[in-house]
This record gives C-alpha cells, sequence and structure tokens, in this order.
C-alpha cells in the first residue's frame, strides 16, 4: 500500500493533541498551549513553547509542597545530683569499753563476726582507712537483728588512739536487748550511756596476755572514755597493728583528743 502524505491539517491536528495531552497533565498550562497552536497559517509547530519566566512563577506557585516537620524540641539537661553531705562529728564522754580476744569470741578461738563491711573476719591496724573491728549492742525483734549502730559505722577511740568499724555485735542469745552490751546505761554503777566491745585479737600472744589486755582495756573505778562518731580523718593514730600486738597492750593514752 503506497503511504498516504501527511496534510497541513492532519500535522496542525496532531499538534493540537500533544498540546492537550501536555496542558491535561499539567505540564505546560492550557492558557499557554492555546496561545502556541497555530492559527491555519503556516506550518504547525512540532512542540509547544516553552513557557516564560512569568509562566515559570505560575507554574510554581501551583505546585504543591509538603509542608517540613517541625523539630522536636531538645529534652531539657537532667540537674548534676546533689552531693551527700557526709555525717557530723559526734563526741560522746560517756562511752563503757570492754574487749574481747580471739579466745573468748563466739565461738571462742576464732575471728569470725557477725556484720563483716571492710574485713571478712575482725581485724584491722586502726588507721582510718584500715580500722579495728568493734561490736555494738543490738536487738533482735520479729527475727530481725538490729545493731545499736549501723554496720560501717566509724568511731575514734583516743585512749587507744585507734579508729574503728562497726562490724560484730555484743550480746548472745536469742534476746540480746535485755543484756548489758545493749542497755549501756549505767555499766558497774559507772553512768554511762552506751557500751562499746573492742576486738583486740590476742592470737598471737597468749589467753592470759590477751586477757589482761582487754582488763586493760575495760573501764575500772568508774572511768569512761571519749569516742568520737564519724570522725575526721587527721586524729593521731599510735603506731602498731591493732591495740594488742608485739606482745604489748597499746592502751592508756586519755580521753584527750590530738590531731595531727
Amino acid at each position: 500500500m503506497t503511504p498516504q502524505p501527511v496534510t497541513r491539517a492532519r500535522k496542525i491536528r496532531t499538534a493540537a493533541a500533544a498540546a492537550a495531552i501536555l496542558a491535561a497533565m499539567g505540564i505546560v498550562p492550557a492558557a499557554i498551549v492555546n496561545s502556541q497552536l497555530p492559527d491555519h497559517q503556516g506550518d504547525a509547530p512540532a512542540f509547544a513553547a516553552a513557557p516564560q519566566s512569568a509562566d515559570l512563577e505560575l507554574a510554581k506557585a501551583t505546585t504543591k509542597s509538603k509542608p517540613k516537620p517541625k523539630p522536636k524540641p531538645k529534652a531539657a539537661p537532667k540537674p548534676a545530683p546533689r552531693p551527700v553531705a557526709a555525717p557530723a562529728e559526734r563526741i560522746v564522754r560517756t562511752a563503757y569499753t570492754t574487749a574481747y580476744t580471739w579466745f573468748d569470741n563466739t565461738p571462742a578461738g576464732s575471728a569470725v563476726i557477725s556484720n563483716p563491711v571492710l574485713h571478712r573476719t575482725a581485724g584491722g591496724t586502726g588507721t582510718y582507712a584500715d580500722p579495728v573491728t568493734i561490736a555494738v549492742g543490738h536487738s533482735i525483734i520479729n527475727g530481725r537483728d538490729i545493731l545499736d549502730y549501723p554496720a560501717g559505722t566509724r568511731l575514734y577511740l583516743p585512749d587507744v588512739r585507734r579508729y574503728f568499724i562497726v562490724e560484730d555485735t555484743c550480746g548472745d542469745g536469742l534476746h540480746p536487748q535485755y543484756g548489758p552490751c545493749h542497755a549501756g546505761v549505767n555499766a558497774d554503777g559507772s553512768g554511762s550511756t552506751i557500751w562499746l566491745d573492742l576486738w583486740i585479737g590476742g592470737q598471737s600472744g597468749t589467753a592470759g596476755s590477751a586477757d589482761d589486755c582487754a582488763s586493760t582495756v575495760t573501764d575500772g573505778d568508774g572511768q569512761l572514755h571519749t569516742v568520737v562518731f564519724n570522725p575526721a580523718a587527721n586524729y593521731a593514730v599510735a603506731a602498731g597493728s591493732g591495740v594488742f600486738h608485739n606482745g604489748r597492750c597499746d592502751a592508756g593514752y586519755g580521753n584527750t583528743l590530738v590531731r595531727r
């Protein structure tokens, strides 16, 4: 079949159809398309003319833009935790003191303690960093063991010039609260208000020498001792490891508080 020549009218219809499609798709505004279509004068253009700058602005204005998401507000920084103030020193001048040894501990011949904190067994040299174990009164109420002073409480006794830490209890049985350690009031007629039991060890010596040292530490003739609760770290500390060391009982310094 012989191809038919494309007539001028056919070209015009083709251009008009293409322009109409572009206008329908929103690519070229209809007003622009109509202005660019031939009026049956001369040859029809192959494509619609490109829009001018004003037409581009119109196209941008008709294009919908997605709203930008609002930035999330930043969380306010958390305030820094306030430092916990160290407990203030408290000086008690009416303490009744006794001592217990490796030989008369419970069980006897041991260094077992009930409330270990720094030491697994009774011990310590007496410095602030390594205080000696001390026992305090306690109560057993509804099966709960309540110490007179919390485990870990630090103390300082100038008569032996050593630091101590609560790690043990004084008083045996099912009702230790009825014993003298917990009461601590007017022990042996001394007018005391508290009772403290110092660990002195003694296993490096004899039972007799350890017992003599315990008697030296124990208040006699109504004499009471000074004790500092929550002490500063700059009190004088005597040389040697513990109250009883190298066969010597290191006590009798008096109640005067001496700072280094």
